[in-house]
This record gives structure tokens, sequence and C-alpha cells, in this order.
């Protein structure tokens, strides 16, 4: 009786009118004096291309109105917009903020000189006279968002302000006005650890390595790969000052974290009548590595930690007064009680609200999906538990399984849609373009939607940009664009050149790759990058594979017929990322080969087929290298060059091998952020290989079983756990041409015949 009488509150919570979006975020975001403000707009296009630059001048009138009129399905005024008018020789931008300028900037870019600004490189061509331009341009959205946890670990964790610099200004570019910005808050919580009476050694144990800090803060994690030093600590305040300085600068509000619940072991020692419930096992790590405390939501220390932190780090940092937390990332609540739910909900606002009551918190969808646990009921006690309109929940992976169709628009709190597309950083051509160029618009038509934004959630970045670049126009776009056409213009901005060879590869890259429409996230689990298994899962194709093929062939005779794309950088990342995908589906072949002649017992077969399959993974290794885009080097040296002392530089270094290979100590996440690198292929994945494929052939050569958990076991100690404790020099300079060895690869692929049927 009491639970419906609860449910019946809840709905008529819900029912209530509808949210002022105006007034909720009247308080979000700095206020950045105008001037100021276009002067940053202006010191970003002149590191984009300084001789351009000259030719924009830029005016930010904070709150001005458009004079466009559109339907729009939220009730907000405040969606950015920019006005593009050319005058003389100069381009007038007039924007309602500095990051609507920055768009504005990039919008003429891209649609009028048909420029390209990406995570692989740029094309900028200027012509001698710019187009004539009038125009205005309104977000469709209030939010336009970026970053996801775990980008943090899988792609940041190393960069310094140079590369932070430049995303910040691509940020800007494409228009975010909403990004996460978690550096420094370790340091924040080792001063609030040492007030509530922890040791150094006790902070020391509960503080995960650099590379996995994404875990340790979502109470997945404690102590692996760790400590953290003073150095470290001190890098991450002074670049965290940097990164807010220039976002704020911009007008891109960063969302800061607040406390979730999760704190470290010590914790029973320094206040034993706590109620403290361990939480489980995450991913099967042993006890040394998992399993920090939840405080109940009831506790009085609960509020009084959360505030504690906030306080700590607002001081430090400022506020634009939007925290994201997760309690319950991939675990599970100790009950399932709606009353219980109901209160976690309600104490981690409180230890925000106390705090900042202009604070909105924003949370990951991404706890739903355990569908078991989450009934709707349970989902609904949650996120009611606080105001209409002060949670913020990000639909994470709304391209191919959005969460707002079953909650009813998250029971009224507003959510922004996000496209997570990538796990892990993981290589490999694949996107839902068909469902970004709709599925956005149906869900701002959607029955009493609350949606407020559109975003990129990537667990990792640098990796099929085309994808992200088709998402961020649905933030202006009034209607789905033309699929043909778009490809069409993305082959002809991205490369600098009209080429019907280069625009018919994109487009049968479209209808292939780039056209998934299952429900089941693609987490890069190819053949060639899985620990080595007779009975594993290969690749399951959702295209037809002759056509990335015949997109390869359409980009060397592009290459062919226009020399100067030869050495345009965007171009020759693609034509290896294609080669690479031909290689990996040519390897996903020939595994199926293996695994048919060893069954059928035919020796011949199976030591003809394992040395084509090394073979290529050799040409795979010399592919690589030609590129800087796909060198293990740079990730390992990135992390070595901010180390202060030998022993953090070790440290530093085992962290970056371990993320992208094993994953844990004994292989807990084994394969799962893994890449298709030069170093990686040569070093890891090949001996791998060699291993698996030399007991196979000697199990038919000498009429003996084959046993897998041997060969597993010497896989591990030989190869992985050695590679993770390794420290061999990897280089970041390419070497070879591209161009030269993907036609040689081409050719041989094409003598390639197949041993069974």
């Amino acid at each position: 009786m009491i639970s419906l009488l609860f449910l019946l509150l809840i709905k008529t919570v819900v029912a209530s009118d509808a949210v002022d979006y105006d007034e909720l975020y009247e308080k979000v975001g700095s206020e950045v004096e105008p001037q100021k403000c276009g002067q940053a707009v202006k010191d970003l296009m002149k590191r984009v291309n300084e001789e351009i630059a000259e030719s924009f001048n830029v005016t930010i009138i904070p709150h001005i109105k458009t004079t466009t009129h559109i339907k729009s399905h939220i009730k907000s005024n405040h969606r950015d917009f920019f006005r593009l008018k050319k005058m003389d020789d100069c381009v007038a931008i007039t924007a309602s903020s500095g990051v609507a300028a920055a768009w504005g900037f990039h919008y003429y870019l891209k649609e009028f000189l048909n420029c390209h600004i990406s995570w692989d490189g740029d094309q900028i061509n200027i012509p001698d006279e710019l187009p004539d331009v009038d125009i205005e341009v309104v977000a469709n959205d209030r939010f336009r968002y970026y970053q996801n946890v775990c980008t943090t670990s899988y792609s940041f964790v190393w960069w310094d302000w140079k590369r932070w610099e430049r995303e910040i200004d691509w940020m800007a570019l494409n228009g975010f006005n909403l990004v996460l910005a978690f550096n420094g808050q370790e340091e924040i919580w080792r001063r609030v650890y040492l007030k509530l009476g922890l040791t150094d050694k006790e902070i020391d144990d509960h503080f995960t390595g650099p590379a996995f800090l994404s875990w340790n803060r979502m109470g997945n994690l404690r102590g692996w790969e760790g400590p953290l030093s003073k150095s470290w600590h001190n890098l991450s305040v002074n670049l965290q000052k940097k990164i807010l300085s220039r976002m704020r600068l911009l007008g891109i509000i960063p969302v800061l974290p607040a406390f979730a619940g999760h704190v470290p072991r010590a914790f029973s020692r320094i206040f034993p009548s706590s109620n403290l419930t361990l939480l489980p096992d995450w991913c099967y790590f042993p006890d040394q590595y998992c399993c920090p405390y939840i405080m109940a939501p009831d506790d009085p220390i609960f509020n009084k930690v959360g505030s504690l932190f906030l306080h700590e780090y607002i001081q430090e940092f400022g506020t634009d007064h939007i925290y994201n937390c997760d309690p319950f990332n991939e675990m599970l609540p100790s009950s399932g009680d709606l009353d219980y739910l109901h209160r976690i909900g309600r104490s981690i606002y409180e230890s925000i609200n106390s705090t900042d009551p202009h604070g909105i918190w924003m949370l990951q969808s991404w706890t739903f999906l355990q569908t078991e646990f989450w009934s709707l009921n349970r989902s609904q006690s949650f996120l009611t538990s606080i105001p209409t309109g002060k949670f913020l929940v990000l639909d994470l992976q709304a391209e191919i399984n959005p969460q707002y169709t079953k909650m009813d628009s998250f029971f009224g709190q507003p959510f922004i849609w996000c496209m997570l597309h990538n796990f892990g950083g993981t290589l490999g051509l694949h996107g839902s373009s068909e469902f970004i160029n709709n599925n956005i618009f149906e869900a701002r038509e959607f029955q009493n939607s609350t949606l407020v934004g559109v975003g990129l959630t990537p667990e990792g970045i640098n990796t099929n940009y085309v994808i992200y670049d088709l998402l961020m126009d649905m933030f202006w776009r009034k209607e789905p664009a033309n699929l043909t056409k778009w490809f069409n213009n993305y082959a002809r901005r991205r490369y600098g050149i009209q080429n019907d060879n280069a625009q018919e590869a994109w487009n049968l890259l479209k209808k292939s790759v780039y056209n998934y429409t299952g429900d089941e996230s693609q987490h890069g689990k190819y053949t060639l990058v899985q620990h080595p298994r007779l009975n594993m899962e290969t690749d399951q194709l959702w295209y037809n594979e002759n056509d990335v093929y015949e997109a390869w062939t359409k980009l060397l005779l592009a290459s062919s017929e226009i020399p100067e794309i030869n050495i345009t950088e965007t171009f020759l990342v693609d034509l290896v990322d294609v080669t690479r995908q031909a290689l990996q589906l040519k390897i996903n072949e020939l595994f199926s080969d293996i695994y048919i002649s060893y069954n059928e017992g035919n020796l011949t077969v199976l030591q003809q087929t394992t040395e084509i399959f090394l073979q290529l993974l050799d040409d795979l290794e010399t592919i690589l290298a030609s590129n800087s885009k796909f060198l293990l080097g740079n990730w390992i040296n990135s992390a070595k060059s901010i180390a202060t002392t030998p022993l953090e530089e070790k440290i530093y270094e085992r962290n970056a091998r371990n993320l992208i290979t094993l994953w844990g100590p004994n292989g807990e996440i084994r394969d799962y952020a893994n890449k298709q690198w030069s170093g990686l292929i040569k070093d890891y994945y090949k001996p791998r290989w060699q291993i698996f494929l030399s007991a196979l052939n000697e199990s038919l050569a000498t009429k003996t079983p084959f046993r897998q958990r041997d060969v597993s076991n010497k896989i591990f100690f030989d190869v992985e756990e050695h590679f993770t404790y390794s420290y061999s020099n990897y280089s970041n300079v390419p070497v070879g041409d591209s161009i030269a060895i993907s036609r040689c690869i081409k050719q041989k692929l094409g003598r390639l015949k197949r041993f069974t049927s």
C-alpha cells in the first residue's frame, strides 16, 4: 500500500506543468565581458589560420534575440545563434556567445569554403576572394554536450595544455557549450580525506593510476596501478585551471564532479559507526583492487562529505552549477526498495544543493541499461527523487538504444540525446548514419519530450570522424540531410578537391560500414585483436565486405588521378584506415579457414593458411607504421613525457600499456580497449597468434589434443603480461610511403586465394 501511494505521488509530480528552461538554467554558465569573449574567439581563429582570421569581425551580444522564427520543442529563448554577413572584404559575425561566434566561423569555413577541421587533421583552402554570405543559423536545442566519463582515461589522460587547447578550440568551432571537466579532482579529494582523518598511505591505497581514474571515480576500482604522485596532483590542478579559464572565456559551460557516495575502505576506521556497504566486485577484479565502500544516503556523514568536497572544489576552481556523478555505474544498489532509491537520489542532490542552491545534477543513463534491476518503478523512484529539472540526464547511447522512449522522457526530467558510438577507443569502421540522420528529430517531436540538447559521448575519440561530423550537423539542421549529398560534400571538404572516385568511395562506406542498424553495441572485438581461441566469436558483419574493398579501390584511383591529394593529411589517414579495415576483414576470413582446416584435419591447408595469416599481420604493421595517427609510440611517449622522476615514468608507461591490453592484473577486461596500432601488431597481437597457430599446427602434425588452457597460459605469461611490464621504446615518427604500401597490399590480396570454401 505504501509503495502504491509512493508511485501515485511520483506520477503527480511528473504530471506538473512543463519546466521553464530559461528560469531553470538562468544561473548556469559564467558571465564574460563580451569584448573579452570576442577577443578569445579572434585568438581561436588565428590558431586555426592566421591569414583568414583577419577577414572576420566578431561581435558578441549576450541574450540577443534571433530574427528568425522557428518551431521550438522546448520553452526556451536561450538557444545560441549566429549571423554571418559579408560587408566589403570582411565577414561580420554577430553571435549570442563566444561558442556561437566560433561555431559561425567554422560554419562559414565548412559550408562556403569547403574546409575541414578534425581530429585527423585540417584541410583549409583560402580563396582570393571570400564568397558572399548573409545568413542566420539558430541552434535547435539549449545544449550541445561533449564527453563520456571514460573519455578522460581512454583518450585524454596524457594530454598537455597544447593538446587541450586544440580540443577546446575544436569544441567551440563545432558549437559545444556543455563539456565535462574532470581534471584535478583527486587533489581536492586528497585534501578532504586528510581533513577527515585519513593517512597518506590510506589515500595512496585508494587512488588508482592516472589511466584508471575514470573507474576509481565511479567506485569500480581502487588502487590499481597507483599511487598518484604529488607532481601528478599539481599537474592536474594547473591543467584544470587553464582548461576552465579557456572554456569559460569562450562560453563553454564546464560540468564539474560531485560526491556520489563512494568512499575509501579507510572510512571504516575513522567513522566506525557509519552505515557503509562494501560495493560488489566489478569485472572480477581481486579484492585488492576493487570494492570501496558506498555510504548509506541517510548517514549523517553523507552530506558532510559531499558538501566538504564540493566546497573545496568550488573554492579552488569556481563553478558553473552543473555537476556530474554516477553512483551506480555498472554496479547495483544494495537494495531495490523504492524508498531507499528515492533517498539515495535525494541525499546526493542535497549534498550538491546545500553547497550550491543553483546546482544541477547530470547523470549518465548507462545505469538504467541494467534492466533486470532497474525496472520502470525503480527508475522512476530514483529519477523523481529530486525536483523536476534538477536532474539533467544523458541518454548515453540513444543512437541505437534510446532510453527516453522507455521512461517517458525520463519521467519529466530534462535529457540530452547522445551518441556513444565508440567503446574503449577501439579502431574499426562503423557507425549508424541513418539513425543519426533521423532519430534526433524523432526525439525532439516525441510526445511531451523534455529533450534540451544533443551530445557526443564516445568512450574514446580519434576514429570514424565522419560519424561525429554528421551528428554535429544535427545541432542546426531543421530536417534530415540527403545522406548521399552529405557524404559527397564530406569527401569534398575533407580532401579539398572535387573527385568522383573519392566521393564514390565515401558513399560505398555510407551504405556499408556506416549503415549499422542493429541494437547491440559494437565493442571492436575483431578477430585479429582477440586473445586467440579456437572457439572464439568471429567478426559479426552487418555489411557487404566487397563495398569496403571497392571503396579502397576508389581511394587509390583518386590518388592516381589527383597527385596533390597524396600529400593531404586527411586523405592519407583515410587510406591507411580503409587499408587497415580491408586487412582486418581478410584476417577474419583466414581465421575461418584455419578453423575449418583444423577441424577437418587438413594439415597442408592449415600450414598454408597460417603462413598467409602471419604475413597479413606483417602487412598490417607496415601500413600502420606509415602514418603518425596509428603509432603506439604516440600513446607511450605522451605518458612518459609528463613524468618528473624515473619511477613515475615507469608507472605511467605501465598504466598506458595495461589499459590497451590486459586491462587489469590478470586480463579482467582484456582487449576491451584494443588498438590497431603499429608496435602493438608487431609486439603484442602477432606474438599471440604465433603461439596459438604453432600449437594448432603441432596438434595436427603430432595427432595430439589441442590444449587451449596451456596455450592461453603461455600467451599470458610470454606475451600479454610481458608486454605490460616491458619498457622498450617506440617511435612516434612514421616510416614508409602509405600510398605505395597500400597499393602493394591491394595487389597481394588480389592474388590471395582461399583454401577452403
